[in-house]
């Protein structure tokens, strides 16, 4: 997949286009992304999804932003994996938010991009002050010489709308079914491992200390999980586990999340590896303890619940997912 910025934009090859966040780049995502690569084949285009750095409400209101579903590198190598052939990346800052909704039709769409196919969700707004919506581009694709312009409806699980909010919701409920079932996939984290303060090689249970991207993941506990090992000559290898997402209350007042990763019988050197985290079971709440004696049984109780989970036949990650369909 090609990544471009507008500084490098040409508009030798015309575009089919969708625009958005795409935050997770859940089922949703992928059945719009699906539908770009179709017109693309079908018109002779250049299939191309747009996004953002940051999210528009990090930088509008970073109080008020949604926590992340994936990094900047998770979505772009997630956009790669549906077969896209380019993503347009937005540096979106003050200038960027400026920009007048027909200014960001008339130069950007049209001239920069030369977008000739416009696929946008049901909900899209865009431009200063969210002024634009699809009725005004509707106004423009019934311009002579514009681009063609389709609306996709919500798309549904049973009823349930997916969204990158639904998912963040489930992940902070501890559902981590209902949000692989609106994801497609079991939901993941991924950074380098890092040194940390070897607690847990001291109290018996030797852990992963995974590099966090960003400061304020979606979930937090205690989990059942499997990593790959992404600079492994088996990347695709899952190798099972117990890990610890939070503040670690037990062992400071304060401080940021951390990801710690107790992997079964492992004792290879991975420092500076990047390890994908897959989120399969939560196990517990974070809880603080009174002393490290309480703190380590209870790690060696989850270890055996997570290894319990690993033995059970129908284990959740093998119950079929939903009928999918498609709600105006």
């Amino acid at each position: 997949m090609l990544i471009t910025r507008r500084a490098a934009s040409t508009a030798s090859q015309p575009l089919a286009l969708t625009i958005g966040n795409f935050d997770g780049v859940h089922l949703g995502h992928q059945a719009m992304l699906a539908q770009v690569k179709q017109a693309a084949e079908r018109l002779g285009l250049t299939s191309c999804a747009m996004t953002f750095e940051p999210h528009p409400r990090e930088f509008l209101a970073p109080d008020q932003a949604p926590v992340r579903l994936t990094s900047l590198r998770e979505k772009l190598s997630l956009l790669a994996k549906t077969g896209i052939a380019r993503a347009q990346l937005i540096h979106f800052n003050l200038a960027f938010a400026s920009i007048p909704a027909s200014t960001f039709i008339s130069r950007i769409l049209r001239r920069e991009l030369d977008v000739r196919w416009l696929l946008i969700g049901d909900d899209f707004r865009f431009g200063a002050n969210r002024s634009g919506d699809r009725m005004l581009l509707q106004q423009y694709a019934a311009q002579a010489d514009s681009f063609e312009l389709e609306i996709m409806p919500s798309f549904c699980i049973n009823g349930l709308r997916v969204s990158s909010t639904a998912i963040r919701e489930a992940l902070a409920s501890g559902d981590l079914l209902l949000a692989k079932t609106m994801l497609g996939r079991d939901y993941c984290i991924s950074g380098r491992v890092v040194d940390g303060d070897k607690l847990g090689k001291k109290i018996g249970f030797p852990t992963a200390n995974i590099c966090l991207e960003h400061n304020h993941p979606p979930l937090s506990g205690i989990f059942v999980v499997e990593v790959t090992d992404q600079d492994s000559q088996q990347p695709d290898r899952r190798l099972p586990g117990v890990a610890s997402l939070g503040t670690r209350p037990t062992i400071r007042d304060a401080g940021k999340p951390v990801l710690e990763v107790h992997l079964f019988d492992f004792d290879k050197e991975i420092y500076g590896h990047r390890l994908c985290v897959h989120f399969l079971h939560k196990l517990r709440d974070e809880a603080k303890f009174a002393d490290l004696g309480i703190l380590t049984r209870q790690i060696a109780q989850d270890v055996v619940d997570a290894q319990q989970f690993f033995l059970i036949k129908n284990i959740k990650r093998n119950i079929p997912l939903e009928v999918y369909s498609f709600h105006p």
